[in-house]
């Protein structure tokens, strides 16, 4: 038989990551990147999370019925804010809402069946789908998550220390106490607001030093 391989559409972890941060902060404002059902569409095809003909028949549906497509979006938000419900519990210790819970346990029961293919050598493992091709997106984006939480390092789940950021991202450095989503941005950032702080001290320092 043939070993199992990942298949074509399974999700890492960094993808799933970047699935939360697709609401994020900019300079302080929420902005949500997943706008209209096309955003949503656009994103899980440039991951290749679902068949590209499957993808084509929710986008037509989603044209001829705008409720429908509406519908859509909004599982993709819930799954995603649920998804990140559960991960800022993790990272700050706390319980999580029972709500995020019942959301990403409905996520995760919609998944393609695994079975066994014939090949011309012997035998291989397959898989077929039996649902909505969304769900079966917003399982495999659930799963490398819900994985890590449970077996993984959860304690390597970060959100960036930066206040106006807040980006979730996986801590894989060796010392484990990796405080930013880059340093090339938000780190740099918060050692330039450090550095203009002491500047600022030691300015009003000297003031206060020669007013006396």
């Amino acid at each position: 038989m043939t070993a199992p391989t990942l298949h074509d559409h399974d999700c890492a972890l960094d993808e799933a990551l970047d699935f939360l941060n697709t609401k994020e902060l900019v300079s302080g404002s929420l902005v949500d990147h997943l706008e209209a059902p096309a955003d949503a569409f656009d994103w899980l095809a440039a991951r290749q999370l679902v068949h590209a003909e499957l993808l084509d028949r929710e986008r037509r549906r989603a044209a001829d019925d705008p409720e429908a497509g509406a519908r859509a979006l909004a599982r993709v938000r819930r799954v995603r804010d649920a998804l990140r419900e559960l991960t800022d519990a993790v990272v700050e210790r706390r319980k999580a809402a029972p709500s995020a819970l019942a959301e990403v346990n409905r996520a995760m029961r919609a998944r393609e069946v695994i079975e066994l293919e014939a090949t011309d050598d012997g035998v291989q493992v397959g898989h077929r789908h039996v649902g909505d091709p969304v769900d079966d997106a917003l399982a495999r984006l659930a799963e490398p998550i819900v994985h890590e939480i449970s077996g993984g390092r959860p304690e390597r789940l970060r959100i960036c220390d930066n206040d106006t950021c807040r980006w979730v991202f996986y801590d894989g450095s060796p010392t484990g106490r990796r405080r930013w989503c880059s340093m090339a941005s938000c780190g740099n950032r918060a050692k330039a607001a450090r550095h203009r702080a002491r500047v600022k001290a030691g300015a009003a320092d000297e003031r206060t030093a020669l007013s006396n």
